[in-house]
């Protein structure tokens, strides 16, 4: 099966729209000449974004680094965006060169985020360098294999929060990705691909119906806009965290 891609023409949200609009001014503005593109990826490039819930994932390419500006750039950004717009939740900047996503070796990362998963919103669009994917294992490991190493960060951030909206800004982003890589997890069978945590949990069900109770609370975790007990929540990645971690280990094994 030949993975579809998010449709360039359909309009975004109109809020969303607007802020899109002033971070690409405000890229051109810093970055000038540098620029190469910018990719919207995640819920606005799906344009299934809520307001109040979502944040917006961008992509900026450029010819040569920028780390002496990039700090200023973004808190310049952010602090816009926070008067301008108290609806996106959060900015989340991926930055990269063109010669590396444009390689071989950017393949299953930058390849298939570009080609798959973002809307060019300025600039030549580099996912036209990068051929139809097929959902495999090597996509699904390339983007989850790490889950171990999430769940250990989240559950010390989870653990040491002081504050509610720390907690559940942890445990909405734990709970998304476990789901995720739970659906990863069945790609050898099912032969697809879901970004939406929730459609996620409901095809990794129709494989391991057994973790019915896990999928509900990690979409519980996504959705509630409270801090859940905290023993309940690294209870909960401590065993379903595990097993993922595990049936992970075993399927690498057995596909390589």
């Amino acid at each position: 099966m030949i993975l579809s891609s998010l449709d360039p023409k359909q309009p975004f949200q109109p809020k969303y729209a607007a802020a899109l609009r002033e971070l690409i001014h405000f890229m051109k503005s810093g970055l000038g000449e540098n620029l190469h593109s910018i990719y919207v990826y995640g819920s606005v490039a799906r344009k299934t974004a809520v307001p109040g819930q979502s944040g917006l994932d961008i992509v900026v390419v450029t010819h040569r680094g920028f780390e002496e500006q990039r700090a200023g750039l973004v808190n310049t950004i952010r602090w816009r965006f926070q008067k301008a717009y108290p609806f996106i939740t959060q900015l989340s900047f991926k930055t990269a060169l063109v010669e590396t996503v444009a390689s071989l070796d950017s393949l299953f990362s930058w390849g298939f985020l570009l080609r798959h998963c973002a809307v060019c919103v300025y600039g030549d669009d580099l996912s036209e360098c990068f051929g139809d994917y097929e959902p495999s294992w090597e996509i699904a490991k390339h983007w989850n294999m790490d889950v171990e190493d999430w769940l250990a960060v989240y559950r010390h951030r989870i653990g040491r929060s002081d504050k509610p909206e720390a907690q559940i800004q942890a445990q909405k982003a734990i709970a998304k990705k476990l789901l995720r890589a739970s659906y990863s997890l069945v790609i050898p069978q099912d032969k697809n691909w879901y970004d939406d945590p929730i459609d996620c949990g409901k095809h990794f069900l129709r494989y391991h119906p057994e973790k019915l109770t896990e999928i509900e609370r990690l979409g519980l975790l996504l959705r509630l806009e409270k801090a859940v007990p905290k023993r309940s929540v690294v209870g909960l990645l401590d065993s379903y965290g595990e097993w993922l971690v595990q049936q992970y280990k075993r399927t690498e094994f057995k596909i390589g």
